[in-house]
């Protein structure tokens, strides 16, 4: 049974990419940064429905722990599949974005992203065959305003998707990157009303996290294989 490691899976968009990689016949690792009840949660529920999972909780700026965990993961055979999903954002117009904003966006969803990935890499090309999807956003394709610092980062990320993906092609590594638009989750609740959604997405309506799932599903499926270095939005038809 092959591994995928879910980082932020305790949130909206991971919880739905963690049960749909379980269905997928996938062993999931469920990571939360601190709410491990809400990842624990997840991997009952997982586990209720027949799939096969488990939870971790640390911080992916803390190298150590993040080195403790891939040692002991290691150990059991490693990680075939890895999701990077954590990330957060801190909105300001950029004259107003203090210095903090900036470096926490950028470290959590940049530093974060190399952390828990570069360690994993080479397992994955010793194996000659491993998945990395990175869950980005459509603001790292089109930017946004009161997002300087969170469209960056996420630009940065399709620049490494790219790049990484050069490096380990020929080892049967994929890397993609998905970009999603507005998806109803706890997080987007209150920040866009019905009208608005309509006046921004073709679709008339937000996505569902389910769909997203799926999406990522078939970029770590053996019929995705060929698909590797994109940046695929799935957004509405937004962009």
């Amino acid at each position: 049974m092959k591994i995928a490691l879910i980082t932020g899976g305790s949130g909206g968009i991971g919880a739905a990419i963690a049960e749909a990689l379980s269905q997928a016949g996938l062993h999931v690792i469920v990571h939360a940064n601190s709410n491990s009840d809400q990842a624990n949660f997840i991997v009952t529920r997982i586990r209720e429905n027949g799939g096969s999972a488990e939870s971790v909780c640390f911080d992916l700026l803390d190298q150590s722990a993040v080195q403790t965990f891939i040692d002991h993961q290691l150990d059991r055979g490693g990680i075939d599949i890895l999701v990077n999903n954590a990330g957060i954002h801190d909105d300001a117009v950029f004259p107003g974005m203090s210095t903090n904003q900036w470096h926490r966006v950028i470290d959590v969803n940049l530093d974060g992203f190399f952390n828990i990935t570069q360690p994993l890499v080479m397992p994955m090309i010793r194996k000659r065959w491993g998945r990395i999807v990175n869950i980005s956003s459509i603001s790292g394709i089109t930017g946004n305003r009161g997002q300087v610092n969170y469209s960056a980062a996420k630009g940065a990320i399709h620049a490494a998707t790219k790049a990484l993906s050069l490096e380990v092609a020929s080892r049967g590594i994929t890397v993609n990157a998905v970009a999603p638009g507005i998806i109803s989750t706890p997080m987007t609740e209150g920040i866009f009303n019905p009208e608005a959604i309509k006046s921004m997405v073709p679709m008339n309506r937000a996505g569902t996290p389910e769909e997203v799932a799926d999406l990522v599903a078939f970029l770590v499926s053996e019929k995705a294989a060929y698909i590797t270095g994109q940046i695929i939005s799935i957004n509405g038809g937004m962009i």
